[in-house]
């Protein structure tokens, strides 16, 4: 076994997990909450620089980046976590063979979601806005989109091969790559938004070009020979096997996405309905001479940024978690397995708590930063909106850290069915019918109650799936010790 191959994979199977969790969670944790910070500071350069009317319509366009980024999750979550396990086998030249696959299932689906979605991006905006955002906010939307799909096929490759990069042990190196793009992004959003005077295309044009530079990164990262998992012309050939391997786990992230796409739409439409209804809804059309429902989509927008900032910091754990969590399923040593995922749920755990905390206590502070709303108008009515709605959208916060965990973990042991049942709980079981139930009843703050509760029931349905596969894996363990294994 080589030098290279010791550094980047046996230490998964023999270091201290109090030192090797951190070792892979920190990079990716500082990655993964740098992207999600750029998200919002993006929406802030938009907002302070074009309007609160464009985070509307970037909001309008997040269910349907959700789709766009749900095929290249399922690639690069799939393909990550076999590879761990095959490195935990000793197998490396099948790691590479899925390499290659995943390059190649990248490009395909990329290129084909581009252009289903340029050939019917204004049938697909209306759908997502239920038909009731106003032209102005579609406007928006379609500026936005148009851009940002001419480059999915980039930004397929790029987050594919950086899980893939973290999987093969290089954590430091994967936090490098996204800074990269977020250090860029931060650069060139200002300059083209408030220099170049492109409005909401500059922030797209950024997110493309920011991309394309980290890709670059990665590409001559896999071409080197001195990198530990490479490009080999043999392994660039589609592998049904391999190809329905990589599907059959990256299953469950691509069902979160779309369902997170569908309960998006749910919301969106919901607030433009119903906003401004509700009998303690904080803006009403009688006291607002405005779209109501515009202003409650660029509300729910802020939330979003603000819960996926604390989301992202969970799936940067989840991210630190995966290698070592498959390289140790793939070596049969479950007793590392069960430690690092109670090691991750704690530190989840206290991510989550705190988000529930700063949603509690400032929640105006909170979405100040994101537009102007000193001089009235929309802006005011946003921040408003925020202040009241923040609050019990983060109320079942401190428990849903573990519910992440969990739905990840089935997913890095190859436990594909519950990964996928998982996945689809909260969103499409409970949530759903609680967006289609409360709204009509209590306005705005119906569509607010409807997610902490769909949280709750489905945290009781998450502990009861991975007490039952802790247990098993401790029989297991016990059968293997007691064979003298």
């Amino acid at each position: 076994m080589s030098k290279n191959t010791h550094n980047n994979t046996v230490s998964l199977g023999t270091d201290p997990l109090r030192r090797l969790l951190p070792k892979y969670a920190i990079p990716a944790i500082i990655a993964m909450a740098s992207s999600s910070l750029y998200n919002i500071i993006d929406s802030i350069f938009v907002g302070h620089g074009v309007g609160g009317a464009a985070i509307s319509g970037m909001a309008v366009t997040l269910p349907i980046m959700n789709i766009a980024s749900a095929f290249g999750a399922m690639v690069g979550v799939g393909a990550a976590s076999r590879i761990s396990i095959r490195l935990g086998e000793g197998n490396r030249r099948a790691a590479e063979q899925i390499l290659g696959n995943a390059v190649l299932l990248n490009l395909l689906l990329g290129l084909s979601v581009m252009g289903i979605m340029l050939g019917f991006l204004d049938p697909i905006l209306h759908f997502f806005s239920g038909d009731k955002a106003s032209e102005e906010t579609i406007a928006y939307a379609r500026d936005f989109m148009r851009i940002i799909m001419a480059g999915n096929v980039i930004t397929h490759l790029y987050l594919s091969l950086n899980e893939q990069l973290r999987a093969s042990g290089y954590p430091v190196k994967s936090m490098a790559v996204m800074l990269t793009a977020v250090g860029m992004c931060v650069v060139l959003n200002p300059l083209f938004i408030f220099v170049f005077d492109w409005g909401i295309k500059g922030s797209a044009w950024a997110t493309v070009i920011a991309q394309s530079s980290a890709l670059a990164v990665l590409l001559v990262h896999y071409t080197s020979r001195k990198s530990f998992l490479r490009f080999h012309r043999r392994s660039f050939r589609f592998r049904w096997k391999i190809v329905a391997a990589i599907i059959s786990i990256g299953l469950a992230p691509f069902l979160l996405n779309i369902c997170a796409s569908l309960v998006v739409r749910f919301i969106n439409t919901s607030l433009l309905e119903y906003g401004g209804t509700g009998a303690r809804d904080v803006i009403t059309q009688a006291v607002f001479d405005g779209d109501v429902g515009d202003v409650y989509v660029g509300a729910y927008g802020i939330m979003n940024r603000v819960v996926l900032l604390f989301v992202m910091v969970v799936l940067g754990l989840n991210q630190g978690m995966q290698p070592i969590v498959g390289y140790n399923y793939g070596a049969r040593q479950y007793d590392r397995v069960i430690k690092t995922l109670r090691y991750t749920i704690l530190a989840a755990m206290g991510v989550t708590t705190a988000a529930f905390l700063i949603g509690h206590f400032m929640p105006g502070t909170v979405a100040a930063a994101f537009v102007d709303g000193s001089n009235g108008g929309a802006d005011k009515a946003m921040i408003d909106v925020v202040s009241d709605g923040l609050r019990i959208v983060l109320m079942m916060f401190p428990v849903v850290g573990f519910q992440i965990v969990a739905g990840s973990f089935f997913q890095y042991i190859g436990r594909a069915p519950l990964a996928i049942f998982m996945s689809m709980t909260r969103q499409l079981l409970f949530l759903v019918p609680l967006l289609v139930f409360l709204p009509p009843r209590y306005g705005a703050m119906g569509v607010w109650m409807s997610m902490p509760a769909a949280d709750g029931v489905s945290v009781i349905i998450a502990a009861v799936l991975l007490f039952t596969q802790i247990r098993k894996l401790r029989r297991e363990q016990r059968m293997m010790r007691l064979h003298g294994r």
